[in-house]
């Protein structure tokens, strides 16, 4: 994973509130059943979100990237941006009730999913809050849906359930029974993923060398 303060060498608009709709995500309620989540179906604006489709990375193959690793057309350069600033740490802080001051921003970016991806997970203990945007226009598929879990062994056993397309945002705070994932899946699934980590760098590097395994085994 990489800084979401990474930059593009595109030049493009960064006003936050052409890309997301904030009213929605303040209307959203905060679940906490069985941990905190909230979910809000088109947060990325109907613009916004067909022009980042235009700019999206051109990933050949499933696996998570940095921004570093990618080329990216402008909107998608202020997009990741927009992800970078402190006003949008604060906007999820305050929703979660969570100081997200000391955190760094990670993102990662993933076009393909293949049929190991989905298993169920916590994340990473590094991680505060995940957030997941999702930019398919329409999900006509059973599989790929991400569920949030009562445990970590009942696919079936869901609160609720993400449907990944136009332009929805899915945040939950990470704790040892955030279990989440989804059915399989092998296709175009457009995602990315900023993660709100605390740890220190001993602890972000552990997470990069274990990523190959837990790769494998379908984790984020």
């Amino acid at each position: 994973m990489a800084t979401a303060t990474a930059r593009a060498t595109h030049a493009g608009p960064s006003f936050e509130g052409e890309l997301f709709d904030f009213d929605a995500f303040a209307a959203a309620p905060l679940q906490r059943d069985p941990f905190d989540y909230l979910i809000v179906p088109r947060f990325i604006r109907p613009a916004a979100l067909a022009a980042l489709n235009d700019d999206f990375p051109a990933i050949e193959g499933p696996g998570n990237f940095s921004p570093e690793r990618l080329s990216y057309g402008p909107s998608f350069a202020a997009l990741l941006d927009a992800l970078g600033s402190p006003e949008l740490a604060a906007r999820f802080g305050a929703k979660f009730g969570v100081d997200l001051g000391g955190c760094r921003p990670m993102i990662a970016i993933r076009r393909y999913s293949e049929a190991t991806d989905g298993n169920i997970h916590t994340d990473h203990k590094t991680k505060v809050i995940t957030v997941l945007f999702y930019f398919n226009q329409r999900w006509p598929h059973e599989g790929g849906r991400l569920r949030l879990l009562r445990s970590a062994t009942d696919m079936e056993d869901y609160v609720a359930e993400s449907v990944p397309e136009g332009g929805a945002m899915l945040a939950f705070r990470r704790t040892d029974h955030s279990y989440h994932g989804h059915k399989p899946f092998v296709g175009e699934r457009r995602i990315l993923q900023l993660s709100y980590t605390r740890g220190g760098d001993a602890a972000r590097l552990v997470s990069s060398l274990t990523k190959p395994i837990r790769r494998l085994l379908g984790k984020s």
